[in-house]
């Protein structure tokens, strides 16, 4: 790509260490407003109140992920694939800005702020805002991120069971969680990657990097993502911006930021057929701190539910949960709602706030979207029968687990 003395930027990153940032039209993105707002959304929510070095942004994993994507890109080109600049430069957008369109705390309140949105399509509308700002230059990167350009193997680098930004965030949070056991090839991965019939496919040789990622991710999974305590913090988080929503609609007078306030009060609409709507604005000024900055003003407010709950976050004293393997006895279940409710003494009406239930799941490998291996006969294979390994085969079952989550005591300060 051609650089110029006033667009080669450097980031010193603590992963991989020094990234170029490539040419003034992806330095301008990562300049502007929308994507400047990722430095305040941590990349794993509530996830610090377990592992608290977990405190890396939306932003460092974009920034990240446009690196591995370029690492990859130029060890394509080393293999003949041919990739223009054009392609190349499209390509980093995209992966740069998958993520733009997460809101605060990432995935925990994904469906609560603005209900029937997934971060997707608000990328994709935060995509078409800055394709408009920009004079039409991220048209290519648009088609890459939806998947209707023709060469889909770039749609497949940004999303797949095996894209970059799945080796980007495995490497991240394992870093920063200081969870070893998420440790990934990633640089092995990358090296082992190649283009048959415009599919990603892993030479053979890479086969056991492929199952050491999907094990690696499969027990991030669980000892991080899906973790107990970050499962009962984000129900209480849920919980609390259910309550404030209640409260908002009617009328109660609740203090925070206009933006954030907007979307507590308000029943916005999710078509988006007319185009940008009007709200994405206001969403584009949301962070984390809105909701910190929120809680801190709620701890005092004259509600039990809202003031107890902020004040539970405030000095961590988190839901306790119960986890099963089999569905939750619904006798069991009403027990325990009918205890808890004795011993916070709170009303039939504010007991759900309180005492949450659900499930979780999680898996390894799904065989609806093959990992292909390239064999060393020339026969293009999915990774599961590609070779004798049993543990993806096992690991493509979906494993779910359900559990109670329910507060403790109440905070009397």
């Amino acid at each position: 790509m051609n650089r110029t003395l006033k667009s080669y930027k450097i980031i010193n990153d603590p992963v991989y260490g020094f990234i170029n940032i490539p040419s003034e039209l992806i330095f301008a993105v990562i300049d502007h407003p929308y994507f400047q707002r990722l430095r305040r959304i941590k990349q794993l929510g509530l996830t610090d109140m377990v592992y608290p070095g977990a405190l890396h942004t939306r932003f460092h994993h974009a920034i990240g992920a446009m690196h591995l994507m370029s690492i990859t890109l130029d060890q394509l080109r080393n293999k003949g694939i041919e990739i223009s600049d054009i392609e190349y430069e499209a390509a980093l957008l995209a992966i740069l800005l998958h993520d733009i369109g997460h809101g605060p705390f990432s995935h925990a309140l994904e469906s609560i702020l603005l209900k029937g949105q997934h971060h997707e399509t608000l990328s994709l509308l935060f995509f078409d805002e800055l394709n408009k700002q920009f004079h039409g230059q991220l048209s290519l990167a648009r088609k890459i991120f939806v998947g209707s350009y023709e060469r889909k193997f770039f749609h497949q680098l940004v999303s797949s069971q095996l894209d970059i930004d799945r080796l980007d965030y495995l490497q991240r949070d394992c870093f920063f969680t200081g969870v070893s056991e998420g440790t990934i090839g990633a640089d092995r991965i990358i090296k082992m990657m190649t283009i048959i019939n415009d599919e990603v496919v892993i030479e053979e040789k890479g086969i056991y990097s492929i199952e050491n990622f999907l094990n690696a991710r499969r027990l991030m999974y669980w000892q991080v993502y899906l973790h107990k305590t970050t499962v009962c913090a984000e129900k209480m988080l849920i919980n609390l911006i259910l309550r404030a929503k209640h409260l908002g609609s009617s009328g109660f007078q609740l203090p925070g930021s206009i933006e954030f306030l907007g979307f507590l009060t308000k029943n916005l609409t999710k078509d988006t057929s007319t185009g940008t709507p009007a709200w994405l604005d206001d969403f584009a000024q949301l962070d984390d701190l809105d909701v910190w900055g929120a809680i801190k003003l709620w701890k005092d407010i004259d509600d039990l539910v809202l003031s107890q709950i902020s004040k539970m976050f405030l000095t961590r004293n988190l839901f306790k949960i119960h986890l099963s393997n089999q569905p939750l006895d619904v006798k069991e279940t009403t027990t325990l709602k009918l205890k808890v409710q004795k011993k916070l003494m709170v009303s039939d009406e504010n007991l759900s706030y309180f005492f949450s239930e659900g499930e979780i799941s999680n898996y390894g490998y799904l065989t609806e979207n093959k990992i292909l291996i390239l064999t060393k006969k020339g026969e293009v294979l999915d990774v599961a029968s590609a070779a004798d390994l049993p543990n993806i085969k096992a690991m493509s079952k979906i494993v779910k687990k359900y559990y109670a989550c329910h507060a403790k005591n109440l905070t009397l300060r």
